[in-house]
């Protein structure tokens, strides 16, 4: 039994737009080098197939069904995205990969990744690219676990650069703040531990998927609030839902806007070196696209702009 697959190939869909374009099976016929009667074969082949009617054969005219139209819409897309296909297969091969994953770790600047997204796309390439949104231990595991072929921000280890290649991103600064209307934003400073511990903080959780993940800043037996990333953090200890460390960069507009003040403590400030990362291949080369972000990378003012340009209107 003839199926809905068996008849709807690339060379049946092409031949419904010329019937469409031409307005009769005749002249499609004459336009496809075929005799009417096979051109109209392959028609009824189709609409036996779908159980449908294509074409409305009560007049001179081959005017085509609502169904039709559908079949036509969907056929037209299909073909391009065969063409599409085409293309791009034909691309890959000169060295670009198919597609290419960076984890992003939520304390990279979200403006300046986008505008190197938009500097390679400009190039047209044949790779699809895709972001992931991670924090903390996540941003590496997606690198690990072969999710992703580029990660930016990842806090390493000795233990952890197995089978990678990594280098310096740069070093983060945090800052102590909290909302003005906050208890401690009038606490005499420098605020200790055991007064900052009666207050709830708020933390950004591990992507990670496996194990525990990394926890930062928290002190034993202290009220936590969990945020997905550092914007939701930010938001947060803005409300006055609690309070926490921030990178400098994201908090320094709102400190001085008053929306934050910055506190200072007994412990010594924060900094927290971060890197980005990617896979040691078998092969040997690298693909374009990795090979264009790491070109980037060693920029060091891409690399500052990535850690820095956390501006959002204060």
């Amino acid at each position: 039994m003839t199926t809905p697959r068996d008849v709807l190939t690339p060379a049946a869909l092409a031949m419904l737009q010329t019937i469409a374009e031409s307005g009769s099976f005749a002249a499609a016929a004459r336009s496809s080098n075929m005799v009417p009667s096979a051109l109209t074969y392959r028609v009824r082949q189709m609409e036996d197939a779908l159980d449908v009617l294509l074409f409305d054969r009560g007049s001179r005219q081959a005017r085509i069904t609502e169904a039709g139209a559908e079949l036509l819409r969907e056929g037209t897309r299909l073909l391009a995205d065969i063409d599409a296909v085409a293309n791009r297969v034909r691309r890959v091969a000169t060295g670009w990969e198919s597609q290419f994953t960076i984890a992003v770790d939520s304390i990279i600047s979200r403006a300046t990744v986008m505008e190197l997204c938009a500097e390679f796309l400009s190039l047209k390439p044949p790779t699809r690219l895709k972001l992931r949104d991670e924090t903390l231990s996540g941003t590496l595991e997606a690198l690990t676990s072969g999710q992703a072929d580029l990660a930016l921000g990842a806090i390493m280890h000795a233990s952890t650069t197995a089978g990678l290649h990594r280098e310096a991103l740069g070093g983060v600064n945090f800052t102590f703040a909290v909302a003005p209307h906050h208890p401690l934003a009038k606490h005499p400073e420098p605020l200790s531990d055991e007064t900052i511990r009666q207050h709830r903080v708020v933390a950004v959780a591990d992507s990670i998927q496996r194990g525990g993940g990394l926890t930062i800043g928290l002190l034993a037996g202290q009220d936590v609030f969990t945020v997905a990333g550092m914007p939701a953090k930010l938001d947060a200890q803005i409300r006055g839902l609690g309070v926490g460390f921030l990178p400098t960069p994201l908090a320094q507009p709102y400190i001085d806007s008053g929306r934050l003040v910055a506190k200072r403590m007994e412990r010594s400030e924060r900094q927290i070196q971060v890197s980005y990362a990617w896979r040691k291949s078998e092969r040997p080369g690298q693909g374009r696209a990795l090979q264009w972000w790491l070109a980037q990378l060693k920029n060091p003012v891409t690399r500052a702009a990535l850690l820095g340009e956390h501006r959002s209107p204060a």
